[in-house]
């Protein structure tokens, strides 16, 4: 089995490429839905925040949003503390669900993945990219936001060239080049990399 990551600054199209690698058979683990699941569900991760923050962080099990959020803004270091604390589940959630999965191919949506270190999770790296012009006006029509907004999320994420620089392969999405003739050629270069090599015998 092969674990690609997906990742994609925002407005890349990074959601839409997993959904094509689904309709083809290869299941997708999305993690910023599953690290919400799991500060609701796990008990490690509820435990903990519950040291970290406080028992009012959850109420009738269920996450306490403004608290949890007052807690991030309240001092720049705050969100490396829940980080730590989230991550290593997430990350061993994605390791338990992938051995469970029957495809030679499963992906792994991460928005942060070289920011967070979940590249060291996966097998091959995927940038999905877009000019930041193109990135900007999706995100805009996407999110009913303004060009500040989204300029302002930006500037949170890694740099898109380095990301490019960092990825083992590198998807365009610019609306002009063709993504599904990309996909085809990711898929078959994967497939040929994990193709076993028969040693040559001579018959004596």
């Amino acid at each position: 089995m092969t674990r690609i990551g997906i990742t994609g600054g925002i407005g890349s199209g990074k959601s839409y490429l997993c959904q094509l690698l689904q309709r083809r058979g290869i299941p997708v683990y999305h993690c910023d839905d599953e690290a919400k699941r799991l500060m609701v569900e796990s008990p490690v991760i509820r435990k903990k925040l519950s040291q970290l923050i406080g028992d009012n962080i959850y109420i009738n099990n269920v996450l306490n949003k403004p608290v949890i959020a007052q807690y991030l803004f309240a001092n720049s270091s705050n969100a490396a503390k829940v980080n730590g604390i989230v991550h290593p589940v997430v990350k061993q959630d994605f390791l338990d669900w992938a051995a469970r999965q029957d495809a030679p191919i499963v992906a792994q949506e991460c928005a942060l993945l070289f920011e967070t270190g979940f590249q060291d999770t996966v097998d091959k790296t995927i940038e999905v990219y877009a000019p930041h012009s193109i990135r900007l006006q999706r995100a805009i029509l996407r999110d009913h936001a303004t060009v500040e907004e989204i300029e302002a999320r930006m500037a949170q994420q890694m740099d898109e060239e380095e990301k490019r620089q960092r990825a083992d392969y590198c998807i365009i999405n610019d609306g002009t080049t063709d993504l599904h003739a990309q996909i085809d050629q990711l898929l078959h270069t994967l497939e040929e990399e994990n193709t076993p090599i028969i040693p040559i015998t001579q018959n004596n």
